[in-house]
């Protein structure tokens, strides 16, 4: 009965999807808007809203993007400088522009996930992080971009980090990302996407007509002869069968948490470029940097963390007056346009890192659609850069916006 339902949604998909699958193979998207538009319509609704995420009421989430636009710009009117240069380095590794892949799950979003993620940063000149529960393996990913930088939550013995670390060495990646903001919040207002706990074929057909009515996606797909998989091929040693997604994330959720003293002994593990992600406030900074980090990511976990949470752009210039002149400093939250990073570097971030904004690009046009995406930043940062009168990124400073008051929370004592 199931793969009758099966194939009669692939026949739909296959009608349906291939004239528009080849009109829109090379189409080119003007901003990340257009992306997310376009990755709503493909996608299937529990796909995309999983895409949204986000926790409880959504405050954070909002504000993550709220926040940009309380900030304005004091542009100039003549002498623009005719070339603009926006590279930069972030933990050893040089890149093109100040923007990063931020590392992000499952990503079945398009059947090349991760892989199609990182050829289109190698393309652009950009790092790449590649999440533990990411669904392809870190050996190919590091093969399709050797600036990868290796995430890692505090989960399972530390004999079990210890050889993903290792993993990570061997495979070659350049750094290491320790995540630290998530609080295991579950509760949504709008309600919370239903991600199977398999791929059995009572689950398949359960979701079948859901997938039916995006057949781009479907086909995609069907294309290569797979569905899409649960497994976290990261989490265990190579050549160890991949573990679920969920009894990965109940072995993270099983973990007591991580201590400063925990992650100076992880770093001390790792031994080269460090990152900690999901800083806040200012004195987590100065702990993070004593024990051991080499960067620090300002992050609320994109408003999947704690609600209520202030945007990471109101906290940075806090962050970046304690520690900024001690320890990189990158933020990750709301970028949907270059002005947004060139706001964040205005507020002495070195660079930011990219989450939504790619993955939507990768749902609307696979790796092109992320080569998109990055496109869309870079040309946004140079105009900006070109209305500022700016150079050099390192020219940017807080008198180039417009801060309203009371922009950021006050300071801590």
């Amino acid at each position: 009965m199931w793969h009758r339902s099966v194939e009669s949604a692939a026949a739909e998909a296959r009608r349906t999807a291939n004239t528009y699958a080849d009109a829109v193979a090379n189409a080119w998207f003007e901003s990340v808007a257009v992306a997310q538009r376009r990755a709503k319509r493909k996608l299937p609704k529990s796909v995309y809203g999983a895409l949204i995420a986000g926790a409880e009421r959504g405050v954070t989430l909002d504000d993550n993007l709220a926040a940009f636009d309380e900030l304005g710009v004091r542009p100039i009117t003549a002498g623009q400088p005719p070339e603009r240069d926006m590279a930069t380095e972030v933990m050893g590794q040089p890149m093109s522009m100040p923007v990063m892949i931020s590392p992000t799950g499952v990503q079945a979003v398009h059947p090349d996930g991760e892989l199609a993620v990182a050829r289109a940063a190698a393309a652009r000149g950009v790092v790449m992080g590649l999440s533990s529960f990411a669904s392809k393996p870190l050996e190919a990913v590091v093969d399709a971009n050797p600036q990868t930088f290796f995430q890692i939550y505090w989960a399972g013995d530390r004999d079990s980090m210890v050889m993903r670390m290792d993993r990570a060495k061997a495979a070659g990646a350049g750094g290491l990302i320790v995540t630290l903001d998530w609080s295991f919040v579950h509760s949504r207002d709008w309600g919370s996407p239903k991600i199977p706990q398999d791929m059995k074929p009572l689950t398949v057909l359960k979701h079948v007509p859901e997938v039916a009515m995006r057949p781009v996606w479907l086909l995609e797909w069907l294309r290569t002869g797979q569905l899409p998989g649960l497994g976290v091929p990261n989490f265990n040693a190579l050549g160890e069968p991949d573990p679920h997604f969920f009894d990965a994330y109940g072995v993270w959720m099983g973990t007591p948490p991580a201590t400063w003293a925990d992650i100076a002994w992880l770093r001390e593990q790792w031994g080269g470029p460090f990152m900690v992600k999901g800083i806040g406030r200012p004195d987590e900074a100065r702990r993070a940097l004593d024990a051991g980090a080499t960067a620090i990511s300002v992050s609320n976990h994109g408003g999947n963390n704690l609600d209520g949470a202030p945007a990471p752009i109101r906290v940075l210039p806090e962050i970046v007056d304690v520690v900024g002149d001690q320890i990189e400093i990158v933020m990750d939250g709301g970028i949907r346009r270059g002005s947004d990073v060139v706001k964040a570097l205005a507020l002495g971030a070195k660079a930011v890192m990219i989450g939504r904004a790619y993955l939507w690009g990768l749902a609307a046009n696979g790796q092109a659609g992320v080569e998109n995406v990055l496109d869309v930043l870079r040309m946004g940062i140079d105009s900006t850069m070109l209305g500022l009168g700016k150079s050099s990124i390192k020219e940017l400073g807080p008198g180039d916006l417009v801060i309203p008051d009371g922009f950021s929370p006050p300071a801590m004592a």
